[in-house]
């Protein structure tokens, strides 16, 4: 008898555990969309990334030691989570969140994770302001091991695209990539100059609408 209450217990306390997970991710795209409305250029998207595809940007990161990798437009945290998951701690992470409710939900659904409100596509000087950079490196120069971001780069004009990722790059360590997923159907970003590569992957069907990844690495 007892056996039997305890397996009642463990089937309820799942479908407990489930449906709080669907509760929280119709939140999560409640809160998506309300943001889309009030400033689709900003937003992009109207709904997170899905699971498959965090998992894929993360793929691209080996995780190691002292390592620090810097997550663009979070959002509601599907990437975030998936860095986690991946093997990387609270401390190898820095968040660059411009809409401050995203921000508030970041620091509650992770509690001690370096959240940044501020704009990404002045990566360095937000970097700066918030004290993210490696010390004794103030322009952070070659400093970080990845970059993650889930920004709406076509959103932005064409030369604020290269400027960013310009900047990205000079950030990175030698050959540390710069992590950008895209609905388009060719590059988000044109690189300009020699030595960076740009790689593609293959379409992630599951996703909503399905994206690719794509990875630019600059050796220096």
């Amino acid at each position: 008898m007892q056996k039997r209450n305890f397996s009642r217990r463990d089937a309820l306390w799942e479908k407990f555990e489930k449906a709080n997970a669907v509760r929280a991710k119709v939140l999560d795209e409640v809160k998506f969309i309300r943001s889309w409305a009030q400033n689709p250029l900003r937003t992009g998207a109207v709904t997170p990334s899905g699971p498959e595809l965090a998992a894929k940007m993360a793929s691209y990161l080996a995780p190691r030691p002292n390592a620090s990798v810097v997550e663009l437009g979070p959002g509601t945290g599907v990437v975030t989570k998936a860095l986690f998951d991946r093997g990387y701690a609270h401390s190898q992470l820095t968040l660059i969140e411009y809409c401050p409710e995203f921000c508030d939900l970041l620091t509650r659904r992770y509690p001690g994770l370096n959240v940044v409100q501020g704009d990404a596509y002045a990566l360095r000087g937000t970097l700066s302001a918030a004290n993210r950079l490696p010390e004794g490196k103030s322009d952070g120069r070659h400093s970080l091991d990845g970059i993650v971001s889930s920004l709406p780069l076509l959103t932005r004009p064409e030369p604020a695209r290269k400027a960013l990722l310009a900047e990205a790059l000079e950030l990175l360590k030698p050959g540390a990539p710069f992590i950008q997923f895209s609905y388009g159907l060719v590059a988000p970003v044109k690189p300009a100059g020699r030595g960076i590569s740009v790689y593609s992957s293959e379409w992630v069907w599951k996703n909503l609408p399905p994206a690719r990844v794509w990875v630019y690495r600059k050796g220096h």
